[in-house]
């Protein structure tokens, strides 16, 4: 495979610092002060009717709203309607102070107010649903507020230099719901260090030296917070393997996308057994558009059945990072 020219070298090297190697959980992703909460109707093959049961299948189904209804909200099916993205998908927004106290919850996807969403027990985040210590034939989504845990060969390092008189040094961010006792830091060798391993989202923070907040010097993300200073800001992405079959007489192979700004040669694939074509790299969270160039004509993955006009009477194929 040819190298990747610089600019995007530089950048991808970059990112890689705050790479995830954590599984992704269906159904919700974090950004700053937020969980948002994607439905997607592909993602899913099982529906079930709230009172008889019935069960359908997910090409049988019109979907006029969705709505969220978890542990957080009384498993309200009105309260949390999401808003429409496309013609499959639906994400609704909501701060993680209307979570109060708990970290972990249940939840569901219904649709139309009647149907709800059964996740696969092959999903990373279910649950087998239970009433009153009985087990039901069914599953819920788990979500988890606090999106982090020390972990000695975590995702992300942080480290703050100097402060070698401080006592106490805290890392408190949206990633654990600005918590001011969870994550003590270490002293090291010209400051102090803490790694932990954090889920794939946008995320931001700050330090605590002896009760005094701060922002993290080293670090330019930031942004300003609701006391007019400024919150650190990080986005944790995770390696992403695109992959093209069926082209084993192709010279050349090209992946482009919004994550490289459309560029037609930055970013070429390796031809690999069986004449598949493939590329690992690592993307931050988030919604991504790409297509493949193939001998210089442009198509879209014709494995990804998620894509989207772009506003300029293009299609792009959709892939999220989550």
């Amino acid at each position: 495979m040819k190298p990747i020219i610089k600019h995007i070298l530089i950048s991808l090297i970059a990112l890689a610092t705050w790479i995830s190697s954590a599984q992704t959980d269906k159904g919700y992703r974090f950004e700053g002060n937020y969980v948002v909460f994607t439905f997607n109707k592909f993602d899913y093959e099982k529906f079930y009717h709230d009172s008889s049961k019935e069960k359908i299948k997910f090409e049988d189904l019109d979907v006029d709203n969705v709505v969220v209804a978890g542990e957080f909200n009384n498993w309200s099916k009105y309260d949390w309607e999401m808003l429409r993205v496309n013609e499959t998908t639906y994400e609704l927004r909501k701060h993680i102070n209307d979570f109060k106290d708990e970290f972990t919850w249940e939840f569901k996807f219904i649709i139309n107010n009647q149907y709800w969403a059964e996740p696969s027990e092959y999903d990373s985040n279910i649950k087998l649903a239970a009433i009153k210590g009985s087990h039901l034939n069914v599953y819920n989504l788990k979500m988890d507020t606090k999106a982090a845990i020390p972990d000695k060969k975590g995702n992300v390092s942080f480290r703050l230099k100097g402060y070698e008189d401080a006592k106490r040094i805290i890392v408190s961010g949206s990633f654990n719901r600005w918590n001011e006792d969870d994550f003590k830091m270490y002293k090291v060798e010209n400051g102090w260090e803490l790694k932990l391993d954090i889920k794939p989202g946008e995320y931001e923070y700050r330090f605590i030296v002896d009760g005094y907040w701060i922002e993290d010097p080293s670090n330019p993300s930031k942004n300003t917070n609701e006391f007019d200073e400024y919150n650190s800001y990080i986005n944790v992405g995770k390696y992403v393997t695109f992959s093209l079959k069926g082209y084993a007489n192709a010279e050349r192979v090209i992946l482009t996308g919004s994550f490289n700004d459309w560029n037609e040669s930055d970013i070429e694939m390796e031809k690999v057994d069986n004449g598949l074509w493939s590329l690992r790299l690592p993307l931050p969270a988030g919604k991504h558009y790409y297509k493949f160039i193939i001998d210089g004509k442009w198509m879209l993955d014709p494995d990804n059945p998620i894509k989207e006009y772009d506003g300029q009477g293009n299609i792009n194929s959709v892939f999220m990072v989550r």
